[in-house]
């Protein structure tokens, strides 16, 4: 494919492989139409004939305004222009990238007079991404412009994004370049496939140690992860040294990359020389990852079969764990290494005896106790690891917190070692307690959401504080974290279910492999009237590996946005933006929230009280924080949901008008 460079050769297999078409800002004026549309229509695979005409109509535009733009500014003739550049490990492509001096200013070309909120929202996104994950946007500024190719003589700004016409283009580029006063990124670095490197979501990041043992390096994630990770492989060193055991919590906000740590030690090699032969030979496996999320396991399982591999060596429910290990006593674990995943929402013994039915009941213990005997019985030493979150309780049998997990290293027979964050010390107390407090341990960066890192405390204060106020004071950081409006989270409310699907298939209708799905809490009764099932039978029967893995064209994809994952279903995954139908089992009744119209638990004869109210307010926290570039919230148009409306328009989300 031709890059149209003149000396192209210098960039042969890095411009061809991440572009339509990459050259310097001269080389691209002077070019031929035909040309420049013939080396986009080669690189873009399967590209539609609404496309290509796109193309046909946007190429001379551009040509006439780098043209005025030479003509403006001497500094131009150094500029580079990349168009359809393939983000890697995206799938998505931004129209053109100029690099202009200092600046890196970001184009989406649209055919029509004004753009949607759609459009600008995806325009605000390619500009956040670059500048949070590309090596050469780190310190320059990225400005996102939509440009209407239909209007004239119109320059507006939007909540951080330009929205200019094509005469007024080379205005606005020649503007940003003097702002910004330095030397712009050289084009083959830019177009470097290792130069953007994006913040995997949990099932890319479960693919990609599936087949290398690696996950990719990015440097905001490394930076707030990369010290625990360190830590837990200092611990699991002296436990192989020493002979020793230990027990190590991890906590941290949701989002804060709590599962990516617990992968990664897992997976990483350090412990490949460190396991204790079985009858001669070492476990193939010394480390693995359970967790008590069904759904979750499902999933990534899913998502390695369908890339070639078993899939359930990766993952381990616990329960599976459970029943191989516990009722078989002369059994021995083959891995010194295990990740409890939502530690703090470990199975009492109640609950463990209610679903492990077939057991004597003399083996029935709590989680944490029945894990602790089984890594007493690992040959010389074992580290357990336990994630733990907050405010994600949401099952029966989960309230009890961490206590447990004390209680079972004091009664255990050999002698145990608690790693933790000094956060954690009024629990793990005690005269015969060994503990160590690393500060590493704690995870308090949120990474999931690209650029704004305090949406866990923007739902604490919606939901436990019920003041809008204050919650409002925080929505700002969320929308607009350091002063970007284009880096924060999308945060709208309607009530119209149409408009939020629309908006979502619109801006998410060029990225493929975008997940956006409709969830909402399954102790809602109203929602069904809305064509909404979020029952039990409707839900049960969810494939949820092909919900969150396949595309548009698979009949059960989130993408088609006609099935519903509730609370049980999406916790600890996520996606690209949440469609949440906000029900009538949790409302705003006289300034306070209330779960009088929720469906009612069953007890089932247990002897601890359930607090149906704080699981309603959790489950509400796991739907406010599944994506990672937002949330629509849809508020059916129902008179005993209308103080709900007014309390969430007045603590930051934005209303979400239709078109016309």
């Amino acid at each position: 494919m031709a890059t149209g460079y003149p000396d192209a050769a210098n960039l042969q297999g890095v411009g061809a492989m991440t572009a339509g078409w990459s050259s310097d800002l001269p080389t691209f004026h002077a070019a031929k139409a035909g040309e420049i549309q013939g080396s986009l229509e080669d690189f873009v695979q399967g590209y539609s004939p609404e496309q290509a005409r796109a193309w046909r109509q946007s190429i001379p535009l551009l040509q006439r305004e780098a043209g005025e733009l030479l003509e403006a500014r001497e500094q131009a003739r150094g500029y580079g222009a990349v168009l359809e550049y393939q983000l890697p490990l995206d799938g998505r492509r931004p129209d053109v990238v100029v690099l202009a001096e200092g600046a890196v200013v970001v184009l989406e070309l649209k055919g029509k007079l004004a753009p949607s909120l759609a459009d600008v929202d995806q325009a605000a996104g390619y500009a956040r991404d670059l500048r949070a994950y590309h090596r050469e946007c780190h310190e320059r500024p990225v400005t996102a412009v939509v440009v209407p190719t239909g209007a004239r003589g119109l320059t507006d700004e939007r909540g951080g994004v330009f929205v200019v016409s094509p005469d007024r283009l080379d205005q606005l580029v020649a503007g940003l370049a003097s702002r910004a006063g330095a030397i712009g990124p050289d084009l083959a670095a830019f177009l470097d496939h290792q130069a953007y490197c994006p913040l995997p979501t949990l099932v890319q990041a479960a693919r990609e140690l599936f087949h290398s043992g690696e996950v990719r390096e990015i440097w905001r994630a490394r930076a707030s992860t990369e010290p625990a990770v360190q830590t837990i492989a200092e611990i699991a060193h002296e436990a192989a040294r020493t002979s020793t055991r230990h027990l190590v919590l991890v906590t941290g906000v949701p989002g804060a990359g709590k599962t990516l740590v617990g992968m990664r030690a897992v997976h990483a090699h350090h412990l490949d020389d460190l396991s204790v032969p079985r009858k001669g030979a070492k476990p193939t496996v010394p480390g693995l990852y359970l967790t008590g999320n069904g759904p979750l396991s499902e999933v990534l399982q899913y998502e390695l079969k369908r890339a070639g591999g078993g899939g359930a060596t990766f993952v381990r429910h616990i329960k599976w764990y459970l029943d191989r290990y516990v009722p078989h006593e002369d059994r021995v674990p083959d891995e010194h290494l295990l990740v409890f995943d939502e530690a703090q929402r470990a199975f009492s013994e109640d609950m463990v005896a209610d679903k492990h039915g077939q057991w004597p009941l003399a083996l029935v213990a709590s989680e944490p106790e029945l894990f602790v005997r089984l890594c007493d019985r690992t040959p010389k030493w074992s580290v357990l690891i336990g994630l733990i979150g907050t405010g994600q309780e949401i099952h029966l049998g989960e309230e009890e917190g961490l206590s447990p997990w004390r209680d079972a290293v004091l009664k255990s027979v050999n002698d145990w070692v608690v790693h933790a964050p000094a956060r954690l010390e009024e629990i793990f107390t005690g005269p015969t307690l060994q503990t160590r407090w690393h500060a590493s341990l704690n995870l308090n960066t949120e990474i999931r959401f690209h650029g704004a890192t305090r949406l866990h405390a923007f739902v604490e204060e919606l939901l436990t504080q019920g003041d809008e106020q204050s919650a409002l004071r925080v929505a700002e950081d969320v929308l607009s974290p350091l002063g970007q409006p284009t880096d924060g989270l999308r945060l709208y409310i309607t009530r119209d279910l149409e408009s939020g699907k629309d908006y979502l298939r619109e801006r998410y209708g060029e990225a493929p492999e975008a997940r956006f799905g409709l969830i909402a809490s399954s102790r809602d009764k109203s929602l069904p009237d809305f064509e909404i099932h979020n029952d039990f039978m409707s839900t049960k029967n969810v494939n949820k590996g092909a919900w969150f893995a396949e595309g548009e064209e698979h009949i059960k994809s989130c993408r088609r946005l006609e099935t519903v994952m509730t609370e049980f279903g999406c916790q600890g995954l996520e996606l690209e933006m949440a469609l949440l139908a906000w029900g009538t089992d949790l409302i705003r009744e006289g300034g306070q929230w209330t779960d009088h119209k929720a469906k009612r638990y069953r007890h089932r004869g247990r002897t601890k009280p359930v607090d149906p109210f704080q699981i309603r307010l959790n489950a509400y926290c796991v739907l406010l924080t599944r994506g990672r570039d937002g949330t629509i919230i849809f508020v059916p148009p129902l008179e005993e949901l209308d103080e709900t409306w007014r309390f969430l328009l007045a603590a930051g989300f934005r209303e979400l008008v239709a078109p016309g």
